[in-house]
């Protein structure tokens, strides 16, 4: 399980927030004040510790790696998340920031937000990759990301009932730029047939409508719930059954999440939006409560290199 919260009082030192709402739209850009001395990736690490140990446990298990410290032998060449390549950490890591962030600031509605535990179990190349580079380590590629929901939380009531479930995407990008986000958001340049361009549609503000309520996630969240704690959550896992059948479901009422981010471009004025922030896009239709997280740091290449090369150091899982 996920249980270890997030570094709230490092977060305000290191980020200026500028939070807005409009009608069923919240918005929040979040901007870096300097490069990372080694204090916020020293605060972050143990959360992401936390995130993806639920993966670093199966995946290894699935591998056939002991990491436990009386194990014999040398420490493994091959763990997770360490040994995945540098494109795929960085997914990772905008799907570990998005929890990060949900569980941080306030959104839209005001609801009180829990991540029980990331998905990133699910993330069948990541450990088909990492079971092969074990056997043999000349056999280095990228991976192709995990499929489905890319981060969802919820929120409960005192008895532990699900009252709403937030869901969404998470993009990192090395630069910030209009044309990387429109990109993203409305799909590439195509040809219209008659000689002109137009987006082909195929990007984030799809997805986030075409995306079935509940999401995938919720059934994938359910089932680690009962793997982990099943009587913990004895009320939340009844309610998300509930909400999963395929006929006649109980409706859960579902927030979207959009988190967007990347390095300052040069010359960047502050306080600068690459997303929507006045009103709700037409380019979105599915109808839910919509949060935008844009978040712009100062050298945060270096910051992920930097966390994911920290966890676990010494080899040996806590």
């Amino acid at each position: 399980m996920h249980t270890c919260p997030p570094p709230k009082d490092e977060l305000d030192e290191r980020f200026e927030e500028h939070p807005t709402v409009n009608g069923g739209l919240g918005h929040t850009l979040l901007e870096q004040y300097e490069i990372d001395d080694g204090t916020l990736s020293t605060a972050l690490k143990t959360y992401f510790e936390s995130a993806h140990l639920d993966a670093r446990t199966a995946f290894h298990s699935f591998i056939g790696i002991d990491l436990h410290p009386d194990a014999d032998g040398d420490a493994p060449i091959v763990t997770y998340p360490a040994s995945l390549e540098m494109t795929t950490r960085r997914g990772l890591f905008g799907e570990v920031l998005a929890g990060l962030l949900t569980e941080s600031y306030e959104y839209i509605g005001d609801y009180t937000w829990n991540v029980p535990i990331f998905l990133f179990r699910y993330h069948d190349d990541a450990c088909n990759y990492l079971f092969t580079l074990a056997r043999d380590p000349e056999q280095t590629r990228k991976t192709i990301g995990r499929l489905g929901t890319d981060f969802i939380g919820v929120s409960v009531d005192d008895d532990g009932d699900v009252v709403r479930i937030i869901s969404g995407e998470a993009k990192w990008r090395q630069t910030l730029t209009q044309a990387k986000v429109d990109e993203v958001m409305l799909g590439k340049w195509v040809n219209d047939g008659a000689g002109g361009r137009v987006r082909s549609g195929k990007g984030v503000w799809r997805d986030l409508n075409r995306e079935p309520s509940p999401p995938s996630g919720a059934r994938q969240l359910q089932r680690l719930l009962q793997e982990y704690d099943a009587d913990g959550f004895d009320a939340t896992i009844l309610c998300l059954e509930r909400a999963l059948v395929a006929r006649d479901p109980v409706a859960i009422p579902k927030t979207d999440l959009i988190v967007f981010a990347g390095n300052a471009r040069p010359n960047r004025p502050e306080q600068e939006c690459l997303l929507p922030w006045e009103a709700v896009p037409d380019e979105y239709t599915a109808g839910n409560d919509l949060q935008i997280m844009e978040v712009v740091f100062k050298g945060g290449t270096d910051l992920i290199d930097a966390i994911y090369e920290s966890l676990w150091e010494g080899g040996d899982d806590a």
